[in-house]
Parts: C-alpha cells; sequence; structure tokens
C-alpha cells in the first residue's frame, strides 16, 4: 500500500528521518518512522537505492509532496567525487510503503523482480 496515499502529517526530522502517522488495516493511525540513511545512499551526486547514510554527504535536504499525482519527494544537494554539489532528487513511492501501519523498505519492487531460483517452481 502506497504510504503517501495512506498517512497524514508527513515530514522530515534531522534531514534523514522520515515520520508519518500511517493508516493500519483496521483504519487507525500510527505514529511511525524509518530512518532514511538506512537505505538511500549517494553515488557521485546522485541519490541511489540500497546505499546508505546520504545525509552525511549533503546539503539543503527537503521534503515534499509535489505535483498533481501527489509525489513523495525527497531533494538534496549531493556532494559529488570532485568535492562539488548536484542537486538531485528521489521518489520515495518508489520504495518505501504502507505495511498495516508500518514504513516497509521495497517490499514490492523486490518481488516483482525477482527471477526464480534453480529448482523453484515457476508461475
Amino acid at each position: 500500500m502506497s504510504f503517501h496515499a495512506t498517512s497524514e502529517d508527513i515530514r522530515l526530522d534531522d534531514g534523514h528521518v522520515l515520520k508519518a502517522r500511517l493508516r493500519n488495516e483496521e483504519g487507525d493511525y500510527n505514529d511511525t518512522e524509518i530512518d532514511l540513511n538506512q537505505y538511500i545512499g549517494n553515488n557521485d551526486g546522485r541519490f541511489e537505492w540500497g546505499g546508505e547514510n546520504f545525509s552525511e554527504t549533503a546539503e539543503d535536504i527537503s521534503f515534499s509532496i509535489e505535483g498533481g499525482a501527489s509525489v513523495p519527494v525527497l531533494r538534496a544537494r549531493l556532494q559529488r567525487q570532485d568535492g562539488e554539489y548536484s542537486d538531485a532528487d528521489v521518489n520515495l513511492a518508489e520504495r518505501f510503503e504502507n505495511q498495516d501501519g508500518r514504513f516497509v523498505f521495497g517490499t514490492a519492487q523486490q518481488a516483482e523482480c525477482k527471477a526464480p531460483t534453480e529448482g523453484s517452481p515457476s508461475k
């Protein structure tokens, strides 16, 4: 379930902790948070899924819901290897979702991309 469509009071604290009240399956809201530094890195001035600690080499970090499609966007100026900074953004809905009132990273996308292992039945 899309986290931003099933939440309220979404905000970014300390430049890397995403907090929100996420709706669970019963319709109640849970206060929850997730540290984006555990899931997003900086790869030469670009956000990188599966990396770590993007905020350590970032400035002007912000979060907002943008556009008519209400896209949850993380923006920052990320340091490149040459020491300069580049503007970068990432759609957090690409990998974060709400599962029964808590943030979960990447489960839907990973399941879709996973190839069957040898010996396992194909669907």
